[in-house]
């Protein structure tokens, strides 16, 4: 009988599973700059937090955005307390750690007392990354827990099995690979019986005595020797004939005569 692998596809677990891995692999990343960084190793060793808008405004940065209102105070040369006054996209230097670690904030500026937050930038020893945001996060953390779902039922799946006659079963790989590392347990014999073993020595000497060995080997290995079988002589054929004329002159001797019955008497009354 043959056996067919279980078809993942039936399942509305794993449809469900690949559908939104489809979904998640659909999405347009090339706009995501969570999988890139920024550095100038020359602004590296001078990092302080009066110049560290100054190194995050470079135009190689790609995490700048160059029509927010820090630039146009850079080119009309005037000091950040300016932005208060402006609206707009603007950067601002959120947290400062010398001299390895700075926070920078992109913000969208609604009034001098109103803002929104868009994102986060942290710098670690110059080097730039821009920090996720919670949907991020959580759709990450759910794409790598579904990945794992999903390999999961492939691998489980690959060991099902099905027939029409059995039904569903598993079929592990190692399974047989564990039955044939386990010792094979010998079955205990058990002891013959007297009768047993006396019945089989005087078959064995029965046949023996009918089939007498033709040759006969002294040690494993070595060549089998032939055996003299020693034949009996026969007998005369004249004790033959006397012994048969015996047994004639016994049988014409006179029998002895047999008693007649005895006589019925008749009873008294």
């Amino acid at each position: 009988m043959t056996s067919s692998n279980y078809d993942p596809e039936r399942s509305k677990d794993a449809i469900f599973v690949r559908h939104f891995v489809d979904i998640m692999s659909a999405v347009d990343f090339r706009d995501n700059l969570l999988g890139i960084s920024w550095v100038d190793s020359g602004w590296v060793p001078i990092l302080n937090p009066g110049n560290v808008l100054d190194y995050f405004s470079e135009r190689s940065n790609p995490f700048y955005d160059r029509t927010c209102n820090n630039e146009v105070v850079k080119m009309q040369r005037l000091t950040l307390e300016h932005l208060n006054q402006m609206v707009g996209v603007e950067y601002i230097l959120l947290h400062a750690q010398e001299p390895i670690l700075y926070i920078i904030r992109k913000q969208q500026r609604q009034s001098p007392t109103q803002v929104i937050p868009l994102a986060d930038y942290y710098i670690i020893a110059g080097v730039v990354y821009q920090a996720p945001d919670l949907g991020t996060v959580i759709s990450s953390r759910v794409l790598s827990a579904v990945h794992g779902i999903q390999s999961a039922f492939d691998e489980a799946m690959s060991y099902c099995r099905y027939h029409p006659s059995k039904g569903y079963w598993w079929h592990f790989k190692d399974q047989e690979e564990r039955e044939k590392a386990k010792p094979k347990s010998k079955k205990k014999e058990e002891p013959s019986s007297l009768f047993q073993r006396h019945r089989v020595d005087t078959l064995l000497l029965d046949l023996r005595s009918k089939f007498p060995p033709t040759f006969y080997q002294p040690k494993p290995g070595e060549k089998p020797i032939p055996v003299e079988v020693k034949k009996e002589p026969e007998p005369p054929t004249e004790t033959v004939k006397q012994e048969e004329r015996e047994p004639a002159t016994k049988s014409s001797a006179p029998a002895p005569p047999s008693k007649p019955p005895p006589e019925k008497r008749a009873r008294l009354q």
